[in-house]
């Protein structure tokens, strides 16, 4: 492993996150999802990312869980795969290690464990979680919530992300 400072990855995780980076989750048992939402930046002097988790989605039940995750990034682009798995099929049904054919490597500082094929790695650490609450979201941005589609649905649907908060406790490159 190639450690990496966080300034570096920002550049690289905002590239890449519209085409879809992994949060990677463990409670009782790994789960990763693909995400396309995300901030990187320092707050309170502190290197952060905040990731957003849709209500119903079983993540958000292994981040209740347990409140640490890492991101894996890809560095040379997107596994079809990967992104078809982690990304439409829920981990409530399936074990996404084996469906998507992901190689797990221990993280260093916290107790979930990364993506060998997405090779960026953030390990972190939720400091805050907040609900949103879309009387206060600009209307412009209501379509991403209809309220005609299920929670449990895959993609835009009624229920309202949790913005969680992570400190960022590591971040390398897996060899």
């Amino acid at each position: 492993m190639k450690d990496i400072k966080v300034s570096e990855v920002a550049p690289k995780m905002i590239e890449a996150l519209p085409k879809g980076i992994l949060l990677n989750s463990k409670s009782d048992k790994f789960n990763s999802m693909v995400i396309g939402w995300g901030v990187i930046g320092v707050n309170w002097s502190t290197p952060i990312v905040t990731v957003f988790v849709r209500e119903h989605r079983y993540t958000r039940h292994q981040l209740d869980e347990n409140p640490e995750f890492t991101l894996s990034i890809p560095l040379e682009g997107v596994n079809p795969t990967i992104q078809h798995v982690c990304g439409s099929i829920s981990g409530r049904d399936v074990d996404k290690e084996k469906e998507a054919n992901l190689t797990l490597v221990d993280a260093r500082k916290v107790s979930v464990p990364a993506v060998k094929e997405y090779p960026l790695t953030l390990e972190c650490k939720i400091i805050q979680k907040q609900p949103m609450d879309l009387s206060t979201l600009d209307a412009t941005f209501l379509k991403y919530y209809p309220k005609d589609v299920d929670g449990l649905d895959i993609g835009s649907n009624q229920d309202t992300h949790i913005a969680y908060t992570a400190e960022i406790v590591a971040s390398y490159i897996i060899d």
